[in-house]
């Protein structure tokens, strides 16, 4: 009995349509290939545009099926984005020093993923954000400078969450 249950639950939830996050795929299968032009930069943060146009296209590389091309005009679709907003602020302080210890950045995107063929807009949100802690050292002797390696982590991790947006149409 507990055999014939446990088959009837896997049966009804692979019939319904869930599936593991990050597996799906909502764009037409003949969308082949992507061009993802620079990011727009609205922000006053130096070369963030650069640093999120790089991580979206590895992204599209290692985990997606298209091949991503630099000729827009050759393409199948076409990815547009700007970045928006780009924070990043002390979240802890050393008591003794007054130093952040904790950052949090806080980024924000546009995006737009077109189907150059027909017009369609396969995708689109206009506030995607992401927040991400990063932790600074509080000795003054040991501490370097972390907010570039802080705006790559960012945007990283945003070009992860974007991607999977993209591809599950959320």
């Amino acid at each position: 009995m507990r055999i014939a249950a446990a088959l009837l639950l896997v049966a009804t939830a692979t019939g319904c349509g869930y599936r593991v996050a990050g597996q799906a795929d909502t764009i037409p299968t003949r969308i082949r290939t992507v061009a993802v032009p620079p990011f727009e930069n609205i922000t006053t943060e130096y070369k963030i545009e650069q640093y999120m146009t790089s991580a979206v296209v590895r992204e599209f590389i290692s985990r997606t099926r298209y091949e991503v091309i630099n000729d827009e005009s050759q393409a199948d679709a076409k990815l547009t984005g700007a970045v928006v907003q780009f924070f990043a602020f002390p979240q802890n302080l050393d008591p003794v020093t007054g130093r952040a210890t904790t950052v949090t950045t806080i980024t924000r995107v546009q995006v737009t993923l077109v189907d150059r063929q027909t017009g369609e807009v396969l995708y689109q949100n206009p506030d995607l954000s992401h927040r991400e802690q990063y932790q600074v050292s509080a000795d003054a002797g040991a501490y370097f400078e972390e907010r570039e390696a802080a705006i790559a982590r960012a945007t990283q991790s945003m070009a992860r969450r974007l991607v999977s947006a993209v591809l599950e149409g959320f």
